[in-house]
Protein backbone atom coordinates (compact mmCIF):
# COMPACT_ATOMS: atom_id res chain seq x y z
CA UNK A 1 0.00 0.00 0.00
CA UNK A 2 2.70 2.23 0.98
CA UNK A 3 4.72 1.78 -2.31
CA UNK A 4 1.08 2.81 -4.16
CA UNK A 5 1.38 5.37 -2.16
CA UNK A 6 4.63 6.54 -3.34
CA UNK A 7 3.79 6.18 -6.68
CA UNK A 8 0.83 8.40 -6.61
CA UNK A 9 3.07 11.34 -5.38
CA UNK A 10 4.29 13.74 -7.30
CA UNK A 11 7.76 13.18 -6.66
CA UNK A 12 8.63 10.90 -9.53
CA UNK A 13 7.36 12.70 -12.01
CA UNK A 14 8.71 15.83 -10.96
CA UNK A 15 11.90 13.75 -10.51
CA UNK A 16 11.88 12.74 -14.60
CA UNK A 17 10.77 16.34 -15.27
CA UNK A 18 13.59 17.33 -13.44
CA UNK A 19 16.23 14.90 -15.63
CA UNK A 20 14.33 15.93 -18.63
CA UNK A 21 15.06 19.67 -18.14
CA UNK A 22 18.69 19.20 -17.31
CA UNK A 23 19.07 16.86 -20.07
CA UNK A 24 17.54 19.75 -22.63
CA UNK A 25 20.07 21.87 -20.96
CA UNK A 26 23.10 19.88 -21.77
CA UNK A 27 21.99 19.19 -24.91
CA UNK A 28 21.74 22.89 -25.18
CA UNK A 29 24.83 24.03 -24.23
CA UNK A 30 26.85 21.03 -26.12
CA UNK A 31 25.07 22.79 -29.23
CA UNK A 32 26.16 26.22 -28.21
CA UNK A 33 29.74 25.05 -27.80
CA UNK A 34 29.37 23.05 -30.91
CA UNK A 35 28.06 26.32 -32.35
CA UNK A 36 30.88 28.17 -31.31
CA UNK A 37 33.74 25.92 -32.40
CA UNK A 38 31.80 25.28 -35.72
CA UNK A 39 31.92 29.44 -35.95
CA UNK A 40 35.68 29.57 -35.35
CA UNK A 41 36.68 26.85 -37.42
CA UNK A 42 34.72 28.67 -39.95
CA UNK A 43 36.71 32.00 -39.40
CA UNK A 44 39.52 30.16 -39.31
CA UNK A 45 39.46 28.09 -42.53
CA UNK A 46 38.32 31.70 -44.06
CA UNK A 47 41.03 33.51 -42.76
CA UNK A 48 43.73 30.92 -44.16
CA UNK A 49 41.55 31.32 -47.56
CA UNK A 50 42.27 35.11 -47.55
CA UNK A 51 45.74 34.53 -46.84
CA UNK A 52 46.73 32.50 -49.94
CA UNK A 53 44.56 34.35 -51.77
CA UNK A 54 46.33 37.82 -50.53
CA UNK A 55 49.24 35.79 -51.13
CA UNK A 56 48.60 34.46 -54.39
CA UNK A 57 46.47 37.23 -56.03
CA UNK A 58 47.03 41.04 -53.80
CA UNK A 59 50.58 40.76 -54.26
CA UNK A 60 50.60 40.50 -57.38
CA UNK A 61 47.76 43.73 -57.55
CA UNK A 62 50.25 45.48 -56.03
CA UNK A 63 53.70 44.73 -58.15
CA UNK A 64 51.03 45.53 -61.36
CA UNK A 65 50.48 49.89 -60.14
CA UNK A 66 54.16 49.88 -59.56
CA UNK A 67 57.35 49.51 -61.51
CA UNK A 68 59.97 47.20 -59.70
CA UNK A 69 63.22 48.07 -58.31
CA UNK A 70 65.93 47.59 -61.11
CA UNK A 71 69.52 46.98 -59.31
CA UNK A 72 72.55 48.33 -60.82
CA UNK A 73 73.99 44.81 -62.12
CA UNK A 74 70.49 44.69 -64.03
CA UNK A 75 70.42 47.59 -65.13
CA UNK A 76 74.10 47.29 -66.49
CA UNK A 77 72.81 44.09 -68.61
CA UNK A 78 70.20 46.09 -70.03
CA UNK A 79 72.43 49.10 -71.23
CA UNK A 80 74.85 46.12 -72.94
CA UNK A 81 71.33 45.06 -74.97
CA UNK A 82 71.25 48.33 -75.99
CA UNK A 83 74.73 48.66 -77.10
CA UNK A 84 74.53 45.40 -79.44
CA UNK A 85 70.98 46.83 -80.40
CA UNK A 86 71.80 49.84 -81.54
CA UNK A 87 76.10 49.65 -82.34
CA UNK A 88 75.99 45.43 -82.78
CA UNK A 89 78.48 46.14 -79.51
CA UNK A 90 80.93 47.69 -81.07
CA UNK A 91 83.02 50.10 -79.59
CA UNK A 92 84.13 52.30 -82.99
CA UNK A 93 79.81 52.09 -83.58
CA UNK A 94 79.75 54.52 -80.39
CA UNK A 95 80.65 57.68 -83.22
CA UNK A 96 78.25 56.67 -86.29
CA UNK A 97 76.39 58.39 -88.85
CA UNK A 98 73.83 56.07 -90.89
CA UNK A 99 73.85 56.72 -95.01
CA UNK A 100 70.86 58.26 -95.61
CA UNK A 101 70.28 60.02 -92.47
CA UNK A 102 70.92 64.25 -91.45
CA UNK A 103 72.24 64.08 -88.07
CA UNK A 104 75.26 61.47 -86.46
CA UNK A 105 74.29 59.02 -83.60
CA UNK A 106 76.37 58.69 -80.86
CA UNK A 107 76.75 56.39 -77.72
CA UNK A 108 75.10 52.80 -76.81
CA UNK A 109 71.53 54.47 -77.57
CA UNK A 110 73.12 56.06 -80.79
CA UNK A 111 71.28 59.40 -79.61
CA UNK A 112 70.71 61.93 -81.85
CA UNK A 113 72.63 65.23 -82.05
CA UNK A 114 71.74 68.09 -84.72
CA UNK A 115 73.64 70.81 -85.81
CA UNK A 116 72.67 74.70 -85.07
CA UNK A 117 69.27 75.86 -85.87
CA UNK A 118 68.62 72.31 -87.54
CA UNK A 119 64.78 70.93 -87.49
CA UNK A 120 63.65 67.42 -88.14
CA UNK A 121 60.81 65.50 -87.18
CA UNK A 122 62.82 62.96 -84.44
CA UNK A 123 63.42 64.40 -81.31
CA UNK A 124 67.06 65.04 -80.29
CA UNK A 125 68.30 63.46 -77.06
CA UNK A 126 72.09 64.23 -76.70
CA UNK A 127 72.00 67.25 -75.28
CA UNK A 128 70.25 65.92 -72.32
CA UNK A 129 72.86 63.55 -72.36
CA UNK A 130 75.45 65.79 -71.65
CA UNK A 131 73.56 67.68 -69.30
CA UNK A 132 73.01 64.21 -67.31
CA UNK A 133 76.71 64.33 -67.36
CA UNK A 134 77.07 67.82 -66.49
CA UNK A 135 74.38 67.50 -63.09
CA UNK A 136 76.41 63.85 -62.56
CA UNK A 137 79.43 65.49 -62.20
CA UNK A 138 81.16 64.11 -65.31
CA UNK A 139 84.10 65.42 -66.96
CA UNK A 140 83.57 66.07 -70.86
CA UNK A 141 85.88 65.52 -73.65
CA UNK A 142 86.68 68.20 -75.45
CA UNK A 143 84.68 68.11 -78.01
CA UNK A 144 81.68 68.49 -75.64
CA UNK A 145 83.24 71.36 -73.34
CA UNK A 146 83.11 72.94 -76.85
CA UNK A 147 79.84 72.69 -78.83
CA UNK A 148 76.84 72.43 -78.03
CA UNK A 149 75.64 71.73 -81.10
CA UNK A 150 76.93 68.99 -83.66
CA UNK A 151 80.21 70.83 -85.25
CA UNK A 152 79.40 68.56 -88.92
CA UNK A 153 77.77 70.31 -91.73
CA UNK A 154 77.98 66.68 -93.90
CA UNK A 155 78.31 63.17 -93.19
CA UNK A 156 81.53 63.17 -95.41
CA UNK A 157 82.91 65.78 -92.70
CA UNK A 158 82.03 63.50 -90.31
CA UNK A 159 83.59 60.59 -91.47
CA UNK A 160 86.71 62.36 -92.22
CA UNK A 161 86.96 63.26 -88.58
CA UNK A 162 86.56 59.57 -87.66
CA UNK A 163 89.20 58.32 -89.88
CA UNK A 164 91.52 60.74 -88.83
CA UNK A 165 91.41 60.03 -85.25
CA UNK A 166 90.16 63.30 -84.18
CA UNK A 167 86.76 61.32 -82.54
CA UNK A 168 88.79 58.85 -80.54
CA UNK A 169 88.35 60.95 -77.11
CA UNK A 170 84.52 60.97 -77.66
CA UNK A 171 84.81 57.45 -78.82
CA UNK A 172 86.56 56.25 -75.54
CA UNK A 173 84.35 58.67 -73.48
CA UNK A 174 81.18 57.50 -74.89
CA UNK A 175 82.55 53.39 -74.16
CA UNK A 176 83.94 54.22 -70.47
CA UNK A 177 80.48 55.88 -69.55
CA UNK A 178 78.05 53.16 -70.71
CA UNK A 179 76.49 52.66 -67.42
CA UNK A 180 75.80 56.30 -67.09
CA UNK A 181 74.17 56.06 -70.57
CA UNK A 182 71.45 53.38 -69.51
CA UNK A 183 71.37 54.93 -66.32
CA UNK A 184 70.01 58.45 -68.52
CA UNK A 185 67.96 56.18 -70.60
CA UNK A 186 66.12 54.54 -67.54
CA UNK A 187 65.11 57.75 -66.01
CA UNK A 188 64.14 58.84 -69.10
CA UNK A 189 61.63 55.92 -68.86
CA UNK A 190 60.70 56.45 -65.69
CA UNK A 191 59.24 60.08 -67.27
CA UNK A 192 57.70 58.76 -69.49
CA UNK A 193 54.38 57.60 -67.98
CA UNK A 194 53.45 60.91 -67.15
CA UNK A 195 53.70 62.34 -70.49
CA UNK A 196 51.87 59.36 -72.27
CA UNK A 197 48.66 59.48 -69.99
CA UNK A 198 48.49 63.48 -70.65
CA UNK A 199 48.29 62.71 -74.35
CA UNK A 200 46.08 59.36 -74.15
CA UNK A 201 42.07 59.35 -74.03
CA UNK A 202 42.86 55.63 -72.91
CA UNK A 203 44.13 56.34 -69.42
CA UNK A 204 43.60 53.46 -67.30
CA UNK A 205 44.41 51.10 -70.18
CA UNK A 206 47.58 52.77 -70.63
CA UNK A 207 48.49 52.75 -67.37
CA UNK A 208 48.07 48.95 -66.30
CA UNK A 209 49.95 48.18 -69.65
CA UNK A 210 52.64 49.80 -68.72
CA UNK A 211 52.95 48.47 -65.35
CA UNK A 212 51.66 44.95 -66.59
CA UNK A 213 54.93 45.04 -68.54
CA UNK A 214 56.92 46.35 -66.63
CA UNK A 215 56.35 43.37 -63.97
CA UNK A 216 56.51 40.30 -66.78
CA UNK A 217 60.47 39.22 -67.20
CA UNK A 218 62.08 41.19 -69.88
CA UNK A 219 59.90 43.86 -69.58
CA UNK A 220 62.01 46.34 -68.41
CA UNK A 221 64.44 45.30 -70.77
CA UNK A 222 61.69 45.85 -73.29
CA UNK A 223 60.76 49.42 -71.85
CA UNK A 224 64.06 50.75 -72.06
CA UNK A 225 64.94 49.65 -75.18
CA UNK A 226 61.81 50.99 -76.83
CA UNK A 227 61.66 54.25 -75.27
CA UNK A 228 65.25 54.71 -76.22
CA UNK A 229 64.83 53.34 -79.78
CA UNK A 230 61.77 55.10 -80.99
CA UNK A 231 60.29 57.19 -78.16
CA UNK A 232 57.44 57.91 -76.13
CA UNK A 233 55.55 58.77 -78.89
CA UNK A 234 54.29 61.79 -77.62
CA UNK A 235 55.94 64.08 -79.70
CA UNK A 236 53.48 65.95 -82.36
CA UNK A 237 56.30 65.76 -85.10
CA UNK A 238 56.78 62.26 -84.47
CA UNK A 239 53.67 61.23 -86.83
CA UNK A 240 53.49 60.03 -90.25
CA UNK A 241 49.18 60.21 -91.41
CA UNK A 242 48.29 61.76 -87.74
CA UNK A 243 50.00 58.42 -86.76
CA UNK A 244 52.74 57.58 -84.28
CA UNK A 245 55.05 54.77 -83.75
CA UNK A 246 56.50 55.23 -79.90
CA UNK A 247 55.78 53.41 -76.75
CA UNK A 248 52.71 55.59 -76.28
CA UNK A 249 51.01 53.76 -79.80
CA UNK A 250 51.71 49.93 -78.38
CA UNK A 251 50.72 50.19 -74.83
CA UNK A 252 46.91 51.49 -76.49
CA UNK A 253 47.20 48.55 -78.55
CA UNK A 254 47.39 46.08 -75.96
CA UNK A 255 44.09 44.93 -73.97
CA UNK A 256 45.31 41.67 -72.25
CA UNK A 257 45.55 41.42 -68.07
CA UNK A 258 47.84 38.98 -67.55
CA UNK A 259 51.48 39.14 -67.06
CA UNK A 260 54.29 36.96 -68.05
CA UNK A 261 54.52 35.59 -71.21
CA UNK A 262 51.36 36.47 -72.96
CA UNK A 263 52.37 40.49 -72.01
CA UNK A 264 56.02 40.26 -73.99
CA UNK A 265 54.00 38.17 -77.26
CA UNK A 266 51.18 41.14 -77.40
CA UNK A 267 53.92 44.13 -76.52
CA UNK A 268 56.07 42.78 -79.85
CA UNK A 269 53.26 42.14 -81.40
CA UNK A 270 51.73 45.77 -80.47
CA UNK A 271 55.52 47.08 -81.35
CA UNK A 272 55.74 45.20 -84.90
CA UNK A 273 52.54 46.79 -85.98
CA UNK A 274 53.41 50.02 -84.93
CA UNK A 275 56.37 50.12 -86.98
CA UNK A 276 54.60 48.69 -90.09
CA UNK A 277 51.72 51.28 -89.92
CA UNK A 278 55.12 53.58 -90.11
CA UNK A 279 56.51 52.17 -93.25
CA UNK A 280 53.37 52.29 -94.97
CA UNK A 281 52.38 55.70 -94.34
CA UNK A 282 56.12 56.57 -94.86
CA UNK A 283 57.26 58.41 -97.94
CA UNK A 284 57.98 55.27 -100.42
CA UNK A 285 61.03 57.98 -101.31
CA UNK A 286 62.83 57.37 -97.38
CA UNK A 287 62.84 53.82 -98.64
CA UNK A 288 62.00 53.50 -94.69
CA UNK A 289 61.20 49.52 -95.57
CA UNK A 290 64.94 48.79 -95.91
CA UNK A 291 65.09 48.87 -91.50
CA UNK A 292 61.91 47.48 -91.28
CA UNK A 293 63.52 43.65 -91.00
CA UNK A 294 66.05 44.81 -88.42
CA UNK A 295 63.73 46.26 -86.47
CA UNK A 296 61.69 43.11 -86.06
CA UNK A 297 64.25 41.57 -85.39
CA UNK A 298 65.21 43.86 -82.73
CA UNK A 299 61.58 43.64 -81.42
CA UNK A 300 61.99 39.64 -80.99
CA UNK A 301 64.33 40.05 -78.18
CA UNK A 302 61.38 41.12 -76.17
CA UNK A 303 60.16 37.73 -76.03
CA UNK A 304 60.27 35.58 -73.24
CA UNK A 305 62.01 32.50 -74.41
Amino acid sequence: KRRKLCYNKDKVPKKKNYLKIERIKYMTKRNKILFILAFFSTQLIFSASSNYYSANTSVNEVKISQMPKIGSADLKEIGEKIFRNEAAGKKENLVYWNSGENFPSLGIGHFIWYRKNQTEIFDESFPKLVDFYKVNNIKLPKILQDNRYAPWTSRDEFLKDKSSGKLDELRDFLYDTRDTQVLFIYKRLEASLDKMLLQTSDKENVKYQFYRVSNSPNGLYALIDYVNFKGEGVSETERYNNEGWGLLQILEYMKGRETGKSAMDEFSAGAKFVLERRVKNSDPKKNEKQWLKGWENRIETYKIK
